[in-house]
């Protein structure tokens, strides 16, 4: 294996010094007449792993998806390792390289098998050849336990395993920060074991994570931090044990009681 591929398989390495990899300050995001999100102040330390959660439609999606831009925000300030990102800003792509999204439903090229699908962006955004990109995706392909799959088109795979391709794409472009919108969400419950498998593996080796869930188990184990959302804004933000063992806000204890209830 060349040096170009062993690093682009490393996670990013961090310091306890490091300034915030992610800072969100008065971030507000309207629909039209619907406000989708109010007054937003977070940071993300390189390395941490932050999970959001709260009720349907509280705006936990639609504040990932202001991060990288695939969703514009009206007022406010976010920064992506230093750079502050911006509505309709030039260079976004080179932003949204250093920041890997794994989505509800997939969003695979179906036309394309699990390889091509992983080695596309690497070869047309990280300048690599064919080869590097094809060994770096079977690499990747192993390390999310299936790279036995790599001749296979989208289609021929379950959900779980579909996910799991979307994970390992958006690891080749080595980025500095995965997020994660509600990546269990869509699968039968007997898929999404090995999909957390996954993403607690990640977080073990280091990986910078933000991540919308409704996996409580999840964000018990792997979360350094919870931020708690209902109706557009953060209510609460606290580390797993405060937050599941002794909410703060009535907001936070009935949405807890309702999800642990199932």
């Amino acid at each position: 294996m060349n040096d170009k591929i062993t690093s682009a398989l490393k996670v990013p390495e961090t310091k306890a010094d490091d300034k915030p990899i992610v800072e969100v300050a008065g971030l507000c995001k309207w629909f039209g007449d619907f406000c989708a999100l109010f007054d937003i102040n977070f940071s993300v330390n390189s390395g941490e792993k932050v999970v959001v959660c709260g009720p349907s439609g509280s705006g936990k999606s639609t504040l990932i998806r202001c991060l990288n831009q695939l969703e514009e925000h009206q007022l406010g300030t976010i920064r992506i390792d230093g750079r502050e990102v911006k509505p309709g800003m030039k260079g976004i792509e080179e932003i949204r390289r250093d920041v890997g999204m794994v989505f509800q439903s997939f969003n695979l090229f179906p036309h394309l098998s699990v390889l091509d699908n992983l080695t596309i962006g690497p070869i047309r955004n990280r300048g690599m050849s064919k080869s590097e990109a094809a060994e770096m995706a079977m690499e990747l392909l192993d390390r999310v336990h299936i790279s036995e799959q790599a001749s296979k088109y989208p289609m021929q795979l379950s959900g779980g395993q579909q996910q799991r391709v979307a994970i390992a794409r958006a690891l080749c472009m080595r980025p500095k920060i995965m997020l994660f919108d509600e990546p269990t969400s869509a699968l039968d419950p007997e898929m999404i074991s090995g999909v957390l498998d996954v993403m607690v593996e990640l977080a073990e080796d280091g990986m910078t994570m933000l991540c919308v869930t409704h996996e409580m188990g999840f964000a018990r184990q792997v979360g350094d931090r919870v931020i708690f959302m209902d109706d557009a804004e953060i209510v609460e933000t606290a580390d797993p044990e405060s937050f599941f063992n002794n909410p703060e806000t009535e907001r936070a204890k009935i949405f807890l009681s309702q999800l642990l209830s199932h």
